[in-house]
């Protein structure tokens, strides 16, 4: 009895707080009530600001405006020299093609490494590797020397291309992991049926790494989106500018800043990267449980 006793599974946390009765409950539930309102108190209060005049913003520190002044998301949408919605466009624009590139190079790569053997595999897998410790500042300048001399300053290509060339090791290694899981028994399967090493990929591999894809399509999603200093460094012109730089166009270090539009517009900006974390939230979470433990 005392065998079997000991071979049934552990409690999992969530189920040991829900058996929580008591004074110890409604602690625990007050504490995460507590982190709670702390993590979300920065976005109530850039909402707040978005309502408030731009003279209240600093001096009034309550959530609730004194004043309602709704005007400041319509002076923001084309108080900037252009409509905002032109720099959500390229943003997403260059998000978008940052996705598509990713997803396709990165799984690419990673079915190479996973699956095929060639000379120095380790050795280019392990240098792959450590370009993640690889600072982006060093190789900054490089970078915007080869990107000048193709004449692609002040385009989205140096932020669109690169992205199809497999730069991204975090996500290579992420997939590398996952295809590891899937049983090679069912590449030789489809190579008894005479299926080639590409057949194999698009028709086995891909849509069985679903889950890992899905989690690439976010992060790369979200970090490009967010992405300021290679938009800056990249795009020069105002109708190339991306949200992250169109928002720094309502601060003006020689006159009146417009924080009250700035503010309207960030919180603006925040609702397409908002609603793909809503949307793949059940899947980001399987995605990087599937992919990031196997061994």
């Amino acid at each position: 009895m005392s065998a079997i006793t000991s071979a049934q599974p552990s409690k999992s946390p969530l189920h040991r707080l829900r058996s929580l009765t008591g004074p110890r409950r409604i602690l625990i539930h007050t504490l995460l009530i507590g982190v709670a309102v702390v993590m979300l108190y920065p976005l109530l209060w850039m909402l707040s600001s978005s309502l408030k005049p731009d003279t209240e913003i600093f001096t009034q520190p309550g959530l609730i405006p004194n004043q309602v002044r709704p005007e400041n998301y319509s002076e923001g949408w084309s108080g900037s020299g252009n409509s905002f919605s032109l720099y959500i466009t390229n943003s997403l624009i260059v998000t978008i093609g940052a996705v598509i590139g990713n997803v396709i190079s990165c799984s690419l790569a990673a079915y190479a490494f996973a699956r095929f053997e060639f000379r120095g595999k380790k050795i280019w897998f392990g240098l792959m590797l450590g370009t993640l410790m690889l600072p982006t500042q060093a190789v900054l300048i490089p970078q915007y020397t080869i990107f000048y001399n193709l004449t692609w300053i002040n385009t989205f290509l140096p932020l669109i291309v690169p992205k199809f060339l497999a730069v991204d090791a975090f996500f290579i290694f992420l997939m590398v992991q996952f295809i590891r899981s899937i049983p090679r028994e069912l590449d030789q399967a489809a190579m008894v049926d005479g299926a080639n090493p590409w057949k194999i990929y698009w028709k086995i591999i891909l849509p069985l790494m679903k889950p890992a894809l899905i989690t690439t399509t976010i992060f790369t999603f979200i970090w490009t989106y967010d992405d300021f200093l290679h938009q800056l460094v990249y795009l020069q012109q105002n109708d190339r500018f991306t949200v992250p730089l169109g928002l720094t166009l309502f601060l003006d270090q020689t006159s009146g800043s417009s924080y009250g539009a700035m503010f309207a517009m960030s919180t603006l900006a925040l609702l397409p990267t908002l609603i793909c974390f809503l949307i793949f939230q059940k899947r980001l979470v399987e995605g990087m449980a599937t992919s990031g433990m196997k061994g």
